[in-house]
């Protein structure tokens, strides 16, 4: 487990790069970009910024670079915000568990039967869950609630 020094650095660096982003970079790059979480090694020498970035995969790239090129800036304001003896390098990672969700909600839309009653969902998917299948049945059953009221 990380020690709280660790964890209240990455939660700093996850508003700083945050806000930089949203205020400070000019980069037409640099757009839909959300900053999922941090993670910042033990000595503070590194800190991985895990983003999410809305579009095509090459629009991800393209924005990813653009983060990239940017680093220094980003360190910069982090070394204003934090007060260390280093700096944490800044590496930025795309986090693709936001389009993993939306694309397993389509398999399930597909897979689901749409006339059939919350219980019986609910006893198909807990089958799943023995099977080695790893569902998370609360947020997937509330998912596939939301899109039967949509339709």
């Amino acid at each position: 487990m990380a020690s709280r020094r660790v964890l209240k650095a990455a939660e700093a660096i996850r508003e700083v790069v945050g806000m930089s982003i949203l205020r400070d970079i000019q980069d037409p790059r640099v757009s839909d970009v959300t900053v999922t979480y941090v993670e910042v090694s033990g000595d503070m020498q590194l800190a991985k910024v895990h983003v999410s970035v809305m579009g095509t995969e090459a629009k991800q790239q393209l924005c990813l670079r653009g983060l990239q090129n940017a680093a220094g800036f980003f360190q910069r304001k982090i070394g204003d915000r934090i007060q260390t003896r280093y700096t944490p390098r800044v590496q930025f990672l795309l986090d693709k568990g936001v389009k993993h969700s939306i694309q397993i909600a389509k398999i399930l839309k597909e897979v689901l039967p749409s006339d059939a009653p919350r219980e019986t969902v609910i006893g198909e998917l807990d089958a799943t869950e023995g099977s080695g299948e790893s569902v998370e049945t609360a947020e997937t059953v509330e998912t596939v609630d939301r899109e039967r009221n949509n339709e």
